[in-house]
């Protein structure tokens, strides 16, 4: 029996199931391969970079969902969704961030629609909806933290997670909310092993006329995808990347840096507690690898231990 990538639930001999496809759409009945190979999608996403708004290391799509042709369409202008095939090095990238970005969601972290799809060469493409659309024309005013720190693609690494802090509280309508939403973050990255979360992977989005962090975005276990991988941080915090401790990130971030009360760090720990199992069952049910799931759940278990959560 064949699971749906969409939602990780059976779908028979189908592709996708129903509840899958009405994630996407209430009218899709159906959902056709997309028209590309893996090779063919990173071709197509070199050809159409300078038209993408969205860059980055991974291969990225631009492309919107035809109801009416059952399938998703390739398009340099007004993409609804983005698409992000196999790589060409890392090993697995779609399958492990579909993976960490519903490990994501079961802790109340907020993230777009996003699944995984299949491909005319039996491979699976990462997608998500963007967020930062409305309608069929209207933008949702976003801006990534290597913006509101007057930083370049090239010095996103050029910061601290203690200055991310700041400028929350600068830029942030509600600053107190959204640290409580940037610390659960901060320790799900370090959980999940996503050591790449630099200043573009942050934003703010302005809705209903309130500035707060934008759902979640690049999600991925980074550390389980490349060799010799030293660091646990993009960022520095307390002047390291590498061997954070407890007291690092709940003590000194959590409540020196990011000024929460004790329940509010308990709040976040607690939910985190109770999703273990959830997360397991998920790992284990994943489009991931044996081999690469041995992997997820090892790393995972090593920082539960770090943080002292059970």
């Amino acid at each position: 029996m064949n699971l749906c990538p969409i939602t990780y639930t059976p779908c028979g001999q189908e592709r996708y199931n129903e509840a899958g496809l009405k994630l996407l759409d209430s009218r899709l009945k159906r959902l056709n391969d997309l028209e590309y190979t893996a090779e063919e999608q990173r071709k197509e996403a070199f050809l159409r970079a300078s038209k993408m708004s969205i860059q980055g290391v991974q291969p990225k799509l631009s492309a919107v969902l035809s109801i009416k042709d059952e399938k998703f369409n390739v398009v340099d202008k007004g993409g609804r969704y983005i698409l992000k095939p196999q790589h060409e090095i890392f090993q697995q990238l779609p399958e492990n961030e579909d993976l960490t970005m519903r490990l994501a969601g079961e802790i109340g972290l907020e993230i777009p629609l996003h699944g995984l799809l299949w491909s005319k060469d039996k491979t699976l493409t990462y997608f998500i909806r963007r967020f930062d659309r409305k309608g069929q024309k209207d933008k949702i005013p976003v801006e990534d933290f290597a913006q509101l720190a007057g930083l370049s693609r090239d010095t996103k690494y050029d910061y601290s997670m203690e200055k991310i802090v700041r400028l929350i509280d600068e830029y942030c309508t509600f600053p107190a909310i959204e640290k409580v939403r940037f610390f659960k973050l901060v320790i799900f990255n370090f959980l999940t092993g996503n050591e790449d979360s630099h200043l573009k992977n942050f934003s703010i989005i302005t809705d209903d006329n309130r500035v707060r962090l934008s759902p979640c975005y690049d999600l991925v276990n980074s550390t389980i995808e490349y060799r010799h991988q030293d660091e646990e941080i993009a960022l520095p915090l307390k002047g390291r990347k590498k061997k954070l401790t407890r007291n690092i990130l709940v003590d000194y971030f959590g409540i020196g840096r990011c000024e929460l009360s004790y329940k509010s760090i308990e709040r976040v720990l607690s939910s985190i507690s109770s999703a273990i199992p959830r997360w397991k069952n998920l790992i284990d049910v994943s489009f991931l690898s044996e081999e690469m799931k041995g992997k997820y759940i090892n790393l995972l278990d090593e920082r539960l231990a770090t943080l002292k959560i059970q």
